[in-house]
C-alpha cells in the first residue's frame, strides 16, 4: 500500500493512493492526528483495509504533497554507503568499519513536486538520490535478524547538499545538509506488502532527464539490517523516524567540471517498486 501526507485547501491531511487517486484517510479516522500517529499506534493494516475498500476523494493533481512523514522525531542520514561512492573519493582509503551518520532538520525537506530552494549563499547545491527507511516499531539494541520487524515501509529522498558548506567545519557536515528546503522526501510510503525492504533495490537519479546516479543495494557497505541494528545501539528508534541510507556515486560535485544545480533544473529520483520523487530547483529570494 502507498500512504501519503498531503495538503488540500490549506488543510494538512494523510491518506492512501489507489488506482483512482487519493483516499482521504484522515477523514475516515479523525482520531489519528497524522501518518506518524497511525504508524505509532500500529494502524497501518487498518488504514490499508480502508484504502482497499474506498473510492478516491481527490486526484493526485489536486493535492499538494508534503514530506511523507512531515514531523519525524529523527531524520538520520548515512554518508558514503555505496562501495563505488567510497572509491569515488579517490583518497585511497580503506572501506570504513562503521557508517558515517549525521542529522537533518524537518525544515530542510519539502514534498514531491515542491520546489527545492537554491540558496544565495552558495553556487554548489547538489543532489543525492537515496532510499529511505521509515521506522514502524520502537526499538533499542535491535538485532540485525529482527531489523525487518521495525520497518513500516520505504520512501525516497533527494538528500540535497550545499557542498562548500559541508567543509565549513573540520568534523561535521551539518551546515551543508540543513539549508531550508534544500532536499525532498516522498512521494509516499510503500509498505512491505508491496516491496521487500530487505530485497535488492535500485536507485536512479536524473537531472533534466540525464541519468547521473544508478546503483543497487547489493553494493551497500552497510546493509539496511546493519544500519537499524547499529543505529539502535545508541538511538532509541521510534515510529516515524527516517533513515536515509546513502547515495550512489554520480553526485554533481564528482564531475569535472562539477554539475551543480541551477534554477529550472528538474531532479528525479526513481526507485523501482516505490516510485519517483520529482522536484524543480528555484533560486531562493532573500
Amino acid at each position: 500500500m502507498k500512504f501519503i501526507s498531503f495538503e488540500i485547501n490549506n488543510n494538512k491531511r494523510f491518506g492512501g493512493v489507489n488506482d483512482d487517486g487519493v483516499v482521504d484517510l484522515s477523514a475516515r479516522f479523525p482520531d489519528l492526528q497524522d501518518l506518524r500517529a497511525a504508524i505509532r499506534l500500529d494502524k497501518l493494516d487498518t488504514l490499508a483495509e480502508a484504502l482497499r475498500t474506498s473510492a478516491a476523494d481527490f486526484s493526485l493533481k489536486d493535492i499538494r504533497f508534503l514530506p511523507t512523514i512531515p514531523n519525524p522525531e529523527k531524520i538520520i542520514c548515512i554518508g558514503v554507503n555505496y562501495a563505488n561512492r567510497n572509491a569515488e573519493y579517490k583518497d585511497g582509503s580503506d572501506l570504513p568499519k562503521y557508517p558515517s551518520v549525521f542529522m537533518r532538520s524537518r525544515d530542510s525537506l519539502v514534498g514531491h513536486q515542491q520546489s527545492i530552494l537554491n540558496p544565495p549563499e552558495s553556487e554548489q547545491l547538489d543532489y543525492e538520490g537515496e532510499i529511505v527507511l521509515v521506522i514502524g516499531k520502537e526499538g533499542r539494541r535491535i538485532s540485525a535478524d529482527k531489523a525487518h520487524e521495525h520497518i513500516a515501509g520505504l520512501s525516497i529522498m533527494n538528500e540535497g547538499s550545499v557542498r562548500d558548506y559541508l567543509r565549513h567545519a573540520k568534523f561535521n557536515v551539518t551546515q551543508g545538509k540543513n539549508f531550508e528546503a534544500s532536499g525532498s522526501l516522498g512521494p509516499w510510503l510503500v509498505s512491505p506488502d508491496e516491496i521487500d525492504p530487505m530485497g535488492q533495490l535500485q536507485v536512479i537519479t536524473r537531472v533534466n532527464s540525464e541519468e547521473r546516479q544508478n546503483d543497487v543495494t547489493d553494493n551497500l557497505m552497510f546493509s539496511f539490517r546493519f544500519l537499524i541494528s547499529y543505529l539502535s545501539s545508541f538511538y532509541r528508534l521510534r515510529p516515524g523516524d527516517i533513515i536515509a541510507t546513502g547515495t550512489p556515486n554520480g553526485a554533481g560535485a564528482r564531475f569535472d567540471p562539477p554539475k551543480y544545480l541551477r534554477q529550472g533544473d528538474l531532479v528525479e529520483v526513481e526507485v523501482p517498486g516505490i516510485g519517483m520523487l520529482s522536484n524543480s530547483i528555484v533560486d531562493e529570494t532573500t
